[in-house]
């Protein structure tokens, strides 16, 4: 029988092509339900990991864009365009030929945090309107840069001949790859422009656990769509698991504090975010805080029931 009210964590494995809303789009139909969301924007020129939250799960979407994010990422050396990857209109050419070995160690140089200002042909938003669309007008206006992090960058491979390589990169939230392969240009001493892009880890979410909409069209078809779905909690296996007593599910239930008492462990570290469940079931994401009158509690940081 059917599923009709669906739930959970859809691993899409995004199309070439496809805007992230896009997916969303196309999932509506085949799913027959308006309550989606992705967490994550990716290009229409890159594929890979689109989380997409389904039902009581849209309440986490926001959680799985913030998580961190790897990618494999194609580049081109000696020219640049309007958008930093090859959709775009060339702007400029450069005729200075890179090494391997300075490519390796501009590569390195990347790695850390730092301040990025994102392209104008993005979704963000200054003064209420997305970058994209004045670019589209022939506008380009000023945008804060934006503090990222890039855990991990390496050079996968590079054919000096063609001045084409691979990066993998583990970046933080709001990082634009397209951007950091400008950067890479410009510390080379010439340009670059991204060629592909593959997004292959979203949090703790790989590309080999992701779907196509032949895959959902299948399980729609036979009845099986819950069982595509992640739960909500998996987004936070990362968080240690609490779970309440009666008494403690009760208090958590109107909104008040829980004691250690009411839980089988409490974590002692102040700030702590936890998976809370009762009776097996996830409630929600607490976090411990430190109480008026001493010790810990446990109090609601996001509600998921």
């Amino acid at each position: 029988m059917q599923q009709t009210e669906l739930s959970g964590i859809l691993l899409m494995d995004k199309p070439q092509g496809f805007t992230s809303h896009d997916v969303v789009a196309k999932l509506r139909g085949i799913l027959h339900t308006r309550k989606i969301g992705h967490g994550g924007t990716l290009d229409p020129l890159a594929t890979g990991v689109l989380p997409v939250f389904i039902g009581g799960a849209t309440k986490a979407a926001d959680f799985a864009a913030a998580q961190d994010k790897e990618y494999v990422a194609g580049f081109t050396l000696g020219y640049c365009t309007d958008t930093q990857d090859v959709t775009g209109e060339m702007l400029q050419t450069s005729e200075r030929y890179a090494a391997e070995y300075a490519v390796k160690r501009a590569v390195r140089g990347l790695v850390g945090p730092q301040q990025q200002i994102p392209p104008m042909y993005s979704a963000v938003k200054v003064n209420g309107q997305k970058l994209y669309d004045l670019a589209r007008k022939g506008r380009e206006v000023e945008r804060p840069a934006r503090d990222i992090i890039v855990h991990e960058m390496e050079l996968l491979d590079f054919d000096e001949n063609a001045q084409k390589g691979t990066l993998r990169c583990v970046v933080s939230k709001g990082t634009y790859v397209r951007t950091l392969v400008n950067d890479l240009g410009e510390k080379l001493g010439t340009l670059a422009v991204l060629h592909s892009l593959v997004r292959t880890r979203s949090g703790a979410y790989p590309l080999d656990r992701c779907r196509s909409f032949e895959d959902c069209e299948r399980a729609m078809a036979d009845g099986t769509m819950q069982q595509l779905l992640l739960p909500t909690d998996s987004l936070f296996t990362d968080c240690p698991a609490v779970t309440l007593t009666a008494e403690g599910a009760e208090r958590i239930a109107r909104g008040a504090v829980v004691f250690p008492r009411q839980t089988d462990s409490l974590p002692e570290t102040a700030g702590t975010l936890c998976r809370v469940y009762h009776e097996g079931r996830f409630l929600m994401l607490g976090q411990v805080r430190e109480l008026d009158k001493g010790g810990l509690g446990l109090f609601v940081y996001k509600n998921f029931r």
